[in-house]
């Protein structure tokens, strides 16, 4: 874990080890959220990026509520 300080524009620096960590490029764009009194930041993904993402799992029929139907 480290520190960083919150500059009097409210800007902050992300460190080198997490900058390196995540693949960070200069100019990429964050969702930065608030939960549970904690900031959170992740980037953005595109949607064609979470394709497969559920790949190999079990589904089964009963999962989903059939009176969730028209």
């Amino acid at each position: 874990m480290e520190t960083v300080k919150v500059s009097p524009k409210y800007q902050i620096v992300i460190p080198k080890r997490v900058r390196e960590k995540m693949r960070l490029k200069p100019g990429q764009e964050l969702f930065v959220y608030e939960r549970g009194g904690t900031l959170h930041a992740s980037p953005h993904r595109h949607i064609s990026e979470l394709f497969g993402i559920a790949k190999g799992l079990k589904w089964k029929e009963d999962y989903r509520d059939r009176s969730d139907r028209f």
